[in-house]
């Protein structure tokens, strides 16, 4: 006679064979510059709050977490940031690519890079900003675009901010100057 757990197992590969239907769609392994992600997320949303108040609130489409000696997350398909002060939303930054470095505390996004400044009705676009979170900076080495809330737009080769963005430089500025007096 069988063992009870050899038919029991015979039972189950003939009724899925007979019945399941299997999905055959390929499944793709996202890689980047040769690495494959350890964990992967879709359609991702993470609030940063305090006491109830939202100071920060990132979403995107996907998120990859590789580990190793320098452990990071990127955005491959692009990332929207948003931050608050008091609860009002302050400002936002979107970009076509985002990676984050934990070791580092280096974050970097790149491609359609635009930073909002919802209170001064500011905006700068450019291809690349780097956070460094340790030395408490923001920065571009690439050339900006600087649109102010009265309509002059200004050029530069990069800028450099403090960590809440509200004092900056742009380095080689160039641009127009609105005026009524000639």
């Amino acid at each position: 006679m069988k063992h009870p757990f050899y038919l029991i197992l015979c039972g189950i590969t003939f009724f899925c064979t007979s019945s399941c239907s299997f999905n055959s769609k390929k499944v793709t392994v996202l890689e980047y510059n040769g690495k494959f992600p350890d964990e992967s997320a879709r359609n991702i949303e993470i609030i940063i709050s305090e006491e109830s108040i939202i100071n920060f609130k990132l979403s995107a489409p996907f998120m990859n977490k590789y580990y190793g000696d320098n452990p990071y997350f990127d955005f491959p398909e692009g990332i929207n940031i948003d931050s608050y002060s008091n609860g009002e939303k302050h400002s936002t930054l979107t970009a076509d690519y985002a990676i984050s470095e934990e070791r580092t505390q280096r974050y970097e996004a790149h491609g359609n890079v635009v930073i909002v400044d919802l209170v001064k009705q500011e905006s700068i676009i450019t291809e690349k900003i780097v956070w460094d979170k340790r030395n408490k900076r923001i920065f571009s080495d690439v050339e900006i675009t600087q649109i102010k809330a009265d309509g002059t737009v200004n050029k530069g080769d990069g800028f450099e901010a403090d960590e809440r963005f509200t004092k900056y430089t742009i380095t080689n500025i160039r641009g127009e100057v609105l005026t009524d007096e000639l």
